[in-house]
């Protein structure tokens, strides 16, 4: 009888043990990526590396997750259901691992968040309170683009990014969701609407709403810049702008109105703008999104403080009288 390879006796004898780490890393970036040049890349390893590491977690598993021909790679429907169960409880000990670091150190280095338009005063204090209980972390703010809200985290150029509500991308998270505030219409001194006490949604079929323009999706553009009233009236469309003070400064130049937050309108303070409130709109809101895979102990802590900040300041907003 021929003597069995000792690759194949290995094999044989991983069945039912437990798997190397390194094994599971290696199995979750060959499903995002379908290459095994591209994963070797990823984990700065040989493209054979990534097939002899593969083939030891099959070898564990008993069966094939992956199938790969010379054209392509796929997983395989148990490599679907593998990879489906196995994420999350990666992700989680990821984080375990990060907390208990964290804890054991204090949580440190640079934590990215972006913000658009507007830093808002939740966001700073946010920000200067996680700094007093975090000295050794540094935080960097930096805004990002109206028109490309969720791009930033998902190229890491960001950590965290604040956004404009809704959202749903779903590789990403939200939370905390805060600044739950009215909507006015920014709009010329010469604009009819000027003189105006407040508005209602049915008036915005009169002016031309100036809009974001893409890469965001047509959901959350459709949000910021609706094209009907709640009662069906066609809404003109007016010039689409990639930042907010592009979309202020054409509301200005009298080419339409721009949907802004409360806020957002008093820290304009513009000589040749007007904020009209808006009755009958969705409250604006914000919230923090990130990239679920690429949590932190530190972006965890910041969440936190966020969250903290912004459940003060509503009950603060809650106990003022509105003027």
């Amino acid at each position: 009888m021929a003597h069995r390879s000792s690759e194949n006796r290995r094999e044989e004898h991983t069945v039912g043990g437990a798997p190397d780490i390194r094994e599971l890393e290696c199995f979750l970036v060959l499903a995002e990526e379908l290459h095994f040049g591209r994963a070797g890349e990823r984990l700065y390893v040989s493209q054979s590396r990534v097939s002899q590491l593969l083939r030891a977690l099959e070898g564990r598993v008993g069966a094939r997750l992956v199938d790969r021909t010379s054209r392509r790679v796929a997983l395989t429907p148990l490599g679907e259901r593998f990879l489906a169960t196995l994420r999350p409880a990666y992700d989680a000990l990821r984080a375990a691992v990060d907390d208990a670091r964290a804890e054991a150190r204090g949580i440190e280095g640079v934590l990215r968040v972006g913000f658009q338009g507007v830093a808002g005063s939740t966001i700073l204090t946010a920000v200067r309170t996680f700094r007093e209980r975090h000295p050794g972390c540094e935080v960097e703010i930096a805004e990002i683009p109206l028109a490309d809200p969720f791009g930033p985290p998902r190229r890491d150029e960001v950590d965290a990014a604040v956004v404009l509500l809704p959202v749903r991308e779903p590789d990403l998270t939200v939370g905390p969701v805060f600044s739950r505030e009215r909507q006015t219409l920014a709009v010329s001194v010469r604009h009819p609407f000027a003189s105006r006490e407040r508005l209602t949604a049915e008036d915005l079929a009169e002016c031309p709403l100036i809009g974001p323009a893409g890469p965001a999706p047509a959901y959350w553009r459709a949000a910021q810049a609706p094209a009907v009233t709640p009662a069906g009236r066609p809404v003109p469309a007016g010039p689409v702008v990639t930042t907010l003070q592009e979309g202020i400064a054409m509301a200005a130049a009298g080419r339409g109105g721009m949907l802004v937050c409360r806020p957002t309108g008093v820290y304009q303070g513009r000589e040749d703008l007007v904020f009209v409130p808006v009755d009958g709109l969705p409250l604006s809101a914000l919230g923090l999104v990130r990239h679920p895979g690429k949590e932190t102990a530190r972006l965890r802590a910041f969440g936190a403080v966020l969250a903290e900040v912004a459940g003060a300041d509503a009950s603060g907003a809650r106990a003022v009288p509105a003027g």
